[in-house]
């Protein structure tokens, strides 16, 4: 049992779970498009989700600690680097404008970590957390699917990427809610600009609005929007359901679980 906790952890810990979740977004946007699935930009998005993940989480730790890395830091890391050799593999075999497209979003990973800004990171400015990240997962798992395989970015694109953008939202706000207690007030949280409970109202009403946002596709489909909806109603919960007190891994498996189930649940609904 503490072995199985221990590679759990690491599952966690290293984002690989994330990192699936980014993927299955990007499986999302390859079924809701019937574009066809490209096996290698899913490997480059889910090693470079590791590799920027890490790079985010971790980086602060190692500039301090780096003589006094605990045993499981040193792994992470070395996970990470071997991540970041395979992401290079990757990117000789994908596209060049996918690869430009990679750039300009990798730039605000950038800028969200380092403090280039006047000795200050995007992640330290009021407010714009949130936005920093919601725009970041919208791009790669929508614009860069789209990309790779030459389709169009006509305006059922934008639709999907805004709608991507308020998902991510929503699915940040039990992490928000959770770090309440925790979070430097300079940081503008939605919970410390409105309340617990606002923030899940205003969680609920960016989940309408995306599936208000769903029947203005010109290619709209049923069996996209019952998924969808399906989805909304579990985020909804979720949102819900969070509170500054709960469980470990409430937020870092199950909320980040949410895109997964989402794409298995639109692939059986599709396939059935």
């Amino acid at each position: 049992m503490k072995k199985f906790r221990s590679i759990f952890e690491f599952y966690i810990n290293s984002s690989i779970h994330v990192a699936l979740a980014v993927v299955a977004l990007c499986g999302v946007t390859f079924l809701n498009f019937d574009i066809s699935t490209e096996e290698d930009l899913l490997l480059f998005v889910f090693f470079g989700s590791i590799t920027g993940y890490n790079f985010v989480k971790y980086a602060p730790v190692a500039r301090l600690h780096h003589r006094s890395l605990e045993k499981r830091l040193k792994l992470i890391q070395l996970f990470s680097l071997f991540s970041f050799l395979l992401l290079i593999w990757f990117s000789f075999k994908i596209a060049l404008e996918v690869l430009l497209w990679t750039g300009f979003f990798g730039v605000f990973t950038v800028l969200y970590t380092l403090p280039v800004l006047k000795r200050r990171n995007l992640r330290s400015v009021s407010g714009v957390k949130v936005f920093i990240i919601s725009f970041v997962w919208a791009g790669v798992t929508v614009i860069l699917p789209v990309v790779s395989t030459d389709f169009a970015l006509e305006f059922s694109v934008w639709v999907e990427f805004f709608q991507r953008f308020l998902l991510v939202l929503v699915l940040i706000l039990p992490f928000e809610i959770r770090d309440l207690k925790y979070d430097l007030e300079q940081l503008g949280t939605i919970p410390q600009q409105v309340g617990v409970t606002r923030t899940k109202i205003l969680g609920t009403v960016l989940l309408v609005t995306i599936l208000i946002l769903e029947l203005l596709k010109p290619e709209f489909s049923g069996n996209s929007f019952a998924a969808l909806s399906i989805t909304a109603l579990i985020s909804a919960i979720f949102v819900w359901q969070a509170g500054e007190r709960q469980s470990k891994y409430y937020a870092s498996f199950w909320v980040e679980s949410i895109p997964i189930f989402w794409l298995l649940i639109l692939f059986l609904i599709k396939a059935f």
